[in-house]
């Protein structure tokens, strides 16, 4: 269930999808937030940069910079953690996960939930449809995205 920070935040992150998507890069945005409130945020950025990790939740992770704890916050995400995501999830410790879309790509959500981590899907309609777009226009570096 989302409560309305939840939905707030998530926001958010399709906001930060939606601009990736509008510099010609994958649409897929993240924030970290703690008690409601956003420690930073982020989207994915490997076409802008050139960077093959700045995946959109790594991007918001880093711009957050050191924390002396992540068991506190909660992550939010435009589209389902791909592994390396999932893992750095893992290995912050970060509680909770809210995910606006699972239909375009999904799968790390079991992974996810076996180590702990409480999973939320939102199954938001910007969200899925922002990235079903993508795909239809740009599948080849939708495909290089998720090394396919």
């Amino acid at each position: 269930m989302l409560s309305d920070t939840d939905t707030r935040l998530l926001r958010v992150a399709y906001d930060e999808a939606k601009a990736g998507f509008d510099e010609g890069g994958c649409p897929i945005g993240s924030v970290l937030a703690r008690h409601g409130e956003i420690v930073a945020q982020g989207r994915n950025q490997r076409v802008q940069r050139g960077d093959p990790i700045a995946h959109g939740e790594m991007d918001a992770l880093r711009k957050a910079g050191r924390q002396k704890t992540y068991r506190d916050t909660v992550l939010y995400t435009s589209l389902s953690p791909c592994m390396m995501c999932a893992g750095t999830i893992v290995q912050f410790g970060i509680p909770r996960v809210v995910i606006g879309d699972v239909q375009n790509f999904g799968g790390n959500e079991e992974f996810l939930r076996k180590r702990g981590v409480d999973v939320v899907i939102a199954n938001d309609a910007d969200c899925i449809a922002l990235m079903k777009r993508f795909i239809e226009e740009k599948p080849a570096l939708w495909a290089e995205d998720i090394a396919e």
